[in-house]
């Protein structure tokens, strides 16, 4: 239907083309969301297999089935699931009128009004997921969107340019691709709303460019989402979640474990449990189909970097299943454990994002949680324990975008509540009911009654002593 845009004049005349055919077309009715949400489902139904092999090749090495049950269904189930319940969240919200409007007929009702148009930056680790999983929020709430992949995986980038500009009106939903300097331009765009996932790093300066227009933002940022292993946690389960999720795309998830708080007397015996449970996901790495490479050598140098650092300084390293040489046409690295590394190492310092996680020794559990609440407060928080009262104790003293108990990073799975950072993980919410919210406009509608009753009730000037002293009777505590 029409060529990639990969120019920055070329992405603001697309910009001002779609907010155009919003503002002539007028209401979007449930009909032609509905549309738009198929639209983008059938693509990825029709295409999956293309777009898989492209991010395999752009990873040097990604499974099929991780992809498929990632970045493909995991989008397909945003996408239906807000396409199967948007009509129930567009019913307008009546709301009770003051008084006394309430008793002359008088009505009140929040609609909710699509922004308009939503720039959607997304990231290379979930080159899919990122975009289309908001992407089903922003259609659901009846917005148009202009979408741009990341550059780091660039045939990935390319063919989903591609096949939206084949297969979908771009006045509806486009794509856009190029380089850092389109990816600045583009959170600089006047845009009615802007979605962008990625470090915390990039997410400030994403901030700051929307704030030249004043565009609203949802950042999904990152940060060292910690994980506390308790007395009373059965160890083999939790080594065995973390392992899993340390396997999980190599590592390079937003909400992946990256510090991980284990009693000092259960240390060796939670090792063991990693060792052995870790070995029967990934017998071994190198050449090994089912470990997913770290997407670059950029990347995997600035993750070497960390664990080299942390050695320098003290900490012990192990790497699990065995260490593996260094070899640039193979990029899948075992998962290397560093145990209790200084304070002012990077790693304990910076998202890991990658084979690698802290693991730090602890006696008293309020000291876990005094550590945590003096880092920047996480994407997610992990808790592993069989004690009810002490669940209730860390979830109550910890600050977090979201938390899963006895397992690791299932509450971002949820399509029927809401994903989404507090702090300097992020701000705003996609998925669910809380998603369609983000991206509408919650706009109050007051009608007034047919008698309008103030002037014959002495509420408008000139004002007379018996509406002072009524006024001031209202003003009580009571």
């Amino acid at each position: 239907m029409s060529s990639v845009t990969s120019s920055v004049e070329g992405l603001a005349s697309l910009l001002s083309r779609q907010k155009n055919a919003f503002a002539s077309a007028g209401a979007v009715s449930a009909d032609t969301r509905r549309r738009r949400l198929q639209q983008v489902i059938d693509l990825l139904v029709r295409h999956h297999g293309a777009l898989t092999e492209a991010i395999d090749l752009d990873f040097g090495g990604r499974p099929a089935g991780f992809t498929l049950m990632n970045d493909v269904v995991g989008a397909l189930a945003s996408l239906k699931y807000a396409r199967d319940h948007l009509q129930d969240w567009m019913q307008d919200e009546p709301r009770a009128p003051f008084a006394p409007y309430d008793q002359l007929g008088a009505k009140a009702w929040v609609m909710h009004q699509p922004k308009g148009t939503v720039g959607i930056l997304g990231t290379w680790n979930a080159p899919l997921y990122t975009l289309f999983s908001p992407l089903a929020s922003v259609l659901a709430a009846g917005n148009r969107a202009i979408l741009r992949p990341s550059d780091v995986v660039p045939r990935t980038a390319e063919l989903v340019a591609q096949l939206f500009a084949e297969h979908i009106d771009p006045l509806e939903i486009a794509v856009v691709t190029g380089d850092v300097e389109l990816a600045e331009a583009f959170s600089a765009q006047p845009f009615d709303h802007l979605v962008y996932t990625g470090s915390t790093a990039t997410g400030r300066l994403v901030m700051r460019n929307a704030a030249l227009n004043l565009v609203p933002v949802t950042l999904e940022l990152g940060g060292k989402s910690p994980v506390i292993v308790t007395a009373s946690a059965d160890l083999k389960k939790a080594a065995f979640s973390i392992a899993v999720g340390k396997a999980c795309n190599g590592g390079q998830i937003c909400i992946n474990p990256d510090l991980v708080y284990v009693p000092r007397a259960l240390l060796e015996s939670f090792l063991d449990a990693l060792r052995a449970t870790y070995r029967e996901l990934n017998p071994s790495v190198a050449g090994n189909p089912d470990v997913v490479a770290v997407v670059n050598q950029r990347h995997l140098d600035r993750v070497e970097g960390y664990v080299l650092d942390a050695q320098a300084r003290g900490a012990r390293i192990e790497s699990v299943p065995e260490p593996v040489a260094a070899n640039a046409d193979d990029r899948r690295r075992p998962l290397r454990v560093v145990v209790d590394p200084a304070p002012d190492s990077v790693i304990m310092r910076e998202e890991i994002f990658g084979p690698a996680m802290v693991v730090l020794t602890y006696d008293e559990l309020n000291c876990v949680l005094d550590d945590i609440n003096a880092r920047p407060r996480p994407l997610a928080l992990y808790y592993f324990g069989e004690d009810p009262q002490e669940q209730q104790y860390v979830l109550d003293r910890t600050v977090s975008g979201g938390v899963t108990v006895n397992d690791v990073m299932m509450h971002a799975a949820m399509h029927d509540a809401p994903f989404g950072g507090v702090g300097a993980s992020g701000m705003g919410h996609y998925h669910g009911h809380e998603g369609f919210l983000e991206f509408s406009h919650q706009r109050t509608v007051f009608k007034a009654p047919a008698h309008d009753p103030r002037r014959e009730w002495g509420l408008l000037p000139p004002y007379s002593e018996h509406f002072l002293t009524a006024m001031l009777a209202s003003v009580t505590a009571d």
